[in-house]
């Protein structure tokens, strides 16, 4: 069964760094527009930043814009999420996902809840925690 695989979550201090990497073994990224979530504790889970399959045009929500970068290496088959300049509302276990019935990646697409439903491989997440 296809599953993204998230890694390099950790506990950074507040105006920290962390890079983030998702990788689904038999996925080819590019034939989907690929969204970074994450979930807080008692919170819903929410959109975070996106990057398109073909054009690799990005969007990012409000509560991270100049603060993350989703970038994608097509010959690692891997998107990263850059994030700076970290918050302890960054807190979160955080995931990516693939959006199976669009190739373009839009605010709504990202961040309305009612488009949740399309995105699937959902993996394990991996944990960031920022200490202030």
């Amino acid at each position: 069964q296809v599953q993204f695989v998230e890694s390099g979550g950790g506990v950074v201090h507040s105006g920290g760094s962390v890079r983030l990497s998702c990788a689904a073994p038999g996925l080819f990224l590019d034939d989907y527009a690929i969204g970074w979530f994450r979930q807080a504790p008692g919170k819903e889970r929410e959109g975070v930043s996106g990057i398109s399959a073909s054009d690799g045009s990005t969007c990012y929500a409000d509560s991270v814009k100049g603060r993350f970068t989703i970038s994608k290496d097509r010959a690692k088959n891997t998107v990263y999420l850059q994030m700076n300049s970290l918050k302890p509302e960054d807190t979160a276990l955080y995931y990516c996902a693939a959006n199976l019935m669009r190739r373009r990646i839009t605010d709504h697409l990202l961040t309305d809840r009612m488009f949740l439903h399309e995105y699937s491989y959902w993996g394990q997440g991996t944990q960031v925690t920022v200490s202030s």
